[in-house]
């Protein structure tokens, strides 16, 4: 046991190697492996080395049993080893998710569950373990409509069945800091996910958490029917700011280098890249971002046809009929140079004086949780319409092609698409589809959420039923998830 986490960081895994994945280490010889991509079971079930250890926490892991081995004595070695590589690095002790160490390369300490007496005693009176298949439906409930809050309903559900914040809630990990709990916008998320993943069938009311809400958001408040990426968007917010424990967001005002679960999760880094046209000069900007606005065919603002893939090739996942606008072709046109023509000239730091340019927005930084809000809504001086354009969006999408670094890359004529896909920290995973039918001036939001790796789900509002996959990828889409693959845990 005296591989700590810290030297854990200098170790790959032996078959793909990658350092994240949950490293497991052989007892038996000298061997890493991934436990997520089942490296290390394939080396045990190869040279029957039955015992484990996980370089993250130091738990014991037999092969035979399929399960940890938790002995007193092996569990206060492994804590003594952690205290004192936290003592050797001199990290602040900061209650955090776990994952965060795979985000940050180690992070911030980790601070162990330890039962009390009470739940010591529970679980004596209840022995009994609560298995999840692929048939479980832990986790599924219905939400009551309040009266036009499905544009809510639909968000929660989304935030609910998101891996990682799912995870960091069911794991006990908020520690609240606002000087009155009640009005915690992020309490109430905790208790949200409780009572979705209790096991309990009748729909819950969601009451408190619409009037915090209202409380919180005052835009959205009243019984009119409201965006629901407006409310995407405003519940992240006041997430964001409850996580930091300032009600009036004065010390938690900037997302960008903020260490709160709403931020580790959703915020990503957008590069924007202005080049003068006369010196060439590049001025670059980053930005933080919760989600990615794309522009739709069929909007007033000119949409340039990007998809190499016409003639029916497949691209990034996504099966290209003649005339589908893909979701890879709204990215490709979202992060294509734009001229800014003669009226929209900036001063050039290198001409020193103003000069035509161009823009090219591409990501600096992944999100965990990627969201893409397709702009079906549109509202003009002479025009307020709903673009009910089809688009096309794959299951798995690879993000690399709009990179910053992709982008320098090609400039330096090095640029190769990537041919190992497990080692690609920029590949994600569909897991809910929010939709939008009616008009704009009637609708109703409904959303699609995955249960398991292909067991979907329609929410509409209290009513939940099983769908396909096909179901899925045909629907119009408004707001689409992703999550990044090499952090779910199934």
């Amino acid at each position: 046991l005296s591989v700590s986490l810290f030297q854990a960081k200098s170790c790959i895994c032996h078959m793909c190697g990658a350092h994240l994945n949950r490293l497991h280490s052989c007892l038996y010889c000298v061997f890493f492996g991934c436990f997520t991509k089942k490296h290390i079971h394939e080396h045990a079930k190869t040279k029957r080395h039955n015992l484990a250890i996980d370089l993250l926490y130091g738990g014991i892991y037999c092969f035979m049993c399929q399960d940890y081995i938790y002995d007193k004595d092996m569990e206060q070695i492994a804590k003594e080893e952690q205290r004192k590589a936290w003592k050797l690095q001199a990290f602040t002790p900061t209650v955090v998710s776990h994952y965060q160490c795979t985000m940050t390369g180690i992070g911030e300490k980790y601070s162990t569950w330890e039962p009390t007496k009470r739940e010591l005693e529970l679980l004596r009176h209840n022995p009994k373990r609560r298995k999840i298949t692929t048939n479980c439906t832990i986790g599924l409930r219905g939400l009551i409509n309040l009266g036009n809050t499905c544009f809510m309903n639909c968000i929660v559900q989304a935030l609910t069945h998101t891996p990682l914040l799912r995870d960091f809630f069911l794991s006990d990990r908020h520690k609240c800091e606002m000087q009155s709990p009640s009005s915690c916008l992020v309490c109430e998320m905790s208790t949200l996910f409780q009572e979705f993943y209790s096991g309990h069938r009748s729909p819950h009311i969601p009451y408190r958490l619409l009037h915090l809400v209202w409380t919180h958001a005052r835009h959205l408040a009243g019984y009119e029917q409201q965006d629901a990426h407006e409310f995407l968007i405003a519940a992240l917010d006041v997430l964001h700011r409850h996580c930091k424990g300032d009600d009036n967001g004065k010390k938690a005002n900037n997302p960008n280098h903020c260490n709160c679960i709403i931020d580790q999760i959703f915020t990503g880094g957008l590069q924007s890249d202005v080049t003068c046209q006369v010196c060439h000069g590049v001025s670059t900007t980053i930005d933080p971002f919760w989600d990615i606005s794309l522009d739709l065919p069929g909007s007033s603002t000119p949409f340039w046809p990007l998809s190499p893939g016409s003639d029916g090739s497949v691209v990034n996942g996504e099966s290209h009929v003649s005339g589908t606008t893909t979701l890879t072709d709204c990215l490709r046109r979202f992060t294509r140079p734009e001229h800014l023509g003669s009226s929209a000239k900036i001063k050039c730091s290198g001409c020193h004086s103003y000069q035509e340019s161009t823009k090219q927005l591409t990501m600096k930084k992944l999100p965990i949780v990627a969201c893409f809000h397709l702009k079906r809504f549109e509202h003009s001086a002479k025009l307020r319409r709903k673009i009910t354009t089809y688009v096309s969006f794959p299951l798995e999408l690879d993000m690399t092609p709009f990179m910053a670094s992709s982008k320098e890359s090609r400039m330096n004529g090095q640029y190769q698409q990537p041919t190992d896909s497990l080692n690609n920290d920029n590949k994600y995973s569909l897991f809910a589809v929010v939709n939008h039918q009616g008009t704009l001036e009637s609708g109703h939001y409904t959303s699609f959420i995955r249960q398991h790796k292909d067991q979907w789900f329609k929410c509409d509002d209290a009513i939940i039923t099983k769908a396909s996959i096909k179901d899925v990828l045909d629907s119009e889409g408004y707001l689409l998830f992703y999550h990044k693959q090499f952090l779910e845990y199934e």
